[in-house]
């Protein structure tokens, strides 16, 4: 994988947040990279629980300022970046006030999800696309990771179909068993079609949950990655009969070895 460049985008990385099934994963896949040489980058929300002193976060403010359209609102955005320690690897932080001010990731303190989490997804993933436009990176591989980074294949698909620059870019989006309850905003559906993205390609979005987000994303992507043990028959029955190449779960201790072999026979 040496010089190969992939985007990570992930609702979660460790040590930003505490450790799960997808955070690990959003850390250990790009290390692997990084180890053989590849170019990495990742991306992810600047939830307010993350300890910006502690993580030494700094906004960019060369990338910083410019206004993204979430339902016909102007949000700003607010890129900051960080180095893991030790691993000399840069993350950058999609930040809003509005947004991501909060003190948890998805659910408030009554583990109730908030209600402008379809909002939030979609400024995330307008978020990065702008962002690595204006580093004037382009990737060989997007690779997705969590349900809040699931617009992105969708908007990388429609919304920014005639960039140049992501001509060659292929989309990975692993699927985790990790989800939430219940749905997010009813009218998660039009706020997307609000951005010119047809009807029949989000039509999953008509019921929000978990498993109708993942799926959305699966349909937008060029290649899907099975990243967990407990991932629902359902969702699992929908990967193999998609018709896009898929890695099956591989456990921890072969992973390197199968998501190497699979981004380059499968994907690139």
């Amino acid at each position: 994988m040496e010089d190969k460049r992939i985007l990570y985008v992930s609702s979660e990385v460790v040590p930003y947040l505490a450790e799960n099934e997808v955070s690990l994963m959003s850390y250990d896949v790009p290390k692997m990279i990084n180890d053989q040489g590849g170019q990495i980058r990742i991306f992810m929300p600047r939830y307010g629980n993350i300890n910006e002193r502690r993580h030494q976060l700094h906004e960019v403010i060369r990338l910083s300022g410019m206004n993204l359209v979430v339902n016909d609102l102007d949000m700003p955005l607010i890129i900051k970046v960080a180095s893991i320690p030790k691993e000399r690897i840069q993350v950058y932080f999609i930040d809003n006030d509005e947004y991501f001010k909060r003190k948890s990731t998805f659910t408030d303190e009554d583990g109730n999800l908030y209600p402008d989490n379809d909002e939030r997804s979609i400024f995330f993933a307008k978020g990065v696309v702008e962002t690595v436009k204006k580093l004037n990176w382009v990737p060989d591989i997007i690779h997705v990771h969590g349900w809040m980074a699931a617009m992105l294949p969708i908007y990388m698909k429609h919304y920014y179909k005639d960039e140049a620059l992501f001509a060659h870019t292929k989309i990975v989006t692993s699927v985790y068993g990790q989800g939430f309850e219940g749905t997010l905003d009813s009218k998660m559906m039009k706020k997307v079609m609000f951005d010119d993205v047809p009807q029949d390609a989000v039509s999953f979005l008509e019921t929000p949950d978990y498993e109708n987000i993942i799926k959305a994303s699966v349909m937008h992507s060029d290649a899907v990655i099975i990243a967990s043990e407990n991932v629902s028959p359902s969702l699992t029955k929908f990967i193999e009969s998609s018709g896009k190449p898929f890695l099956p779960f591989a456990p921890k201790e072969t992973f390197a070895q199968a998501y190497t072999n699979f981004y380059k026979q499968a994907v690139l």
